[in-house]
């Protein structure tokens, strides 16, 4: 795959993560009762979120793999990446999430509770990056 093929599907994942993030975060806002839905990103976070398309060469690797096996690596290695940048942020003092009151987090950077949501965002990377790879 060339070069800007790479960086067109970088911005699309940066794109797409930043759009999961503000209707994730819209959502917890109506479980506090905000019916404003205000949802909220990082400009930190598109980079982060870009970096999904290093599932491109992963996804060739697992593609005879079951959905569950897929979900599976696809989570832990956004846990990687997640923790990765977030401990860089945090050592920068512009990390922008903590998640310190979990009794799921890791260092404050990853919840172990998300992992459905991120084995779901890896299945849903993988079908956006399989379609436009073609």
């Amino acid at each position: 795959m060339s070069m800007k093929k790479y960086i067109k599907l970088f911005a699309v994942c940066g794109v797409v993560g930043w759009c999961m993030e503000i209707l994730f975060t819209s959502l917890h806002a109506l479980q506090r009762h905000n019916f404003t839905l205000t949802g909220s990103t990082s400009l930190f976070m598109f980079p982060i979120y870009g970096m999904a398309v290093l599932l491109c060469p992963l996804h060739k690797c697992l593609k005879h793999c079951s959905l569950l096996f897929r979900g599976f690596c696809y989570a832990c290695g956004i846990f990687f990446v997640e923790y990765l940048s977030g401990s860089f942020l945090m050592r920068h003092h512009c990390c922008p999430w903590n998640y310190e009151r979990s009794p799921w987090n890791i260092r404050s950077v990853i919840r172990l509770d998300f992992f459905p949501y991120w084995f779901a965002a890896g299945i849903l990377y993988e079908k956006i990056l399989s379609h436009l790879e073609q």
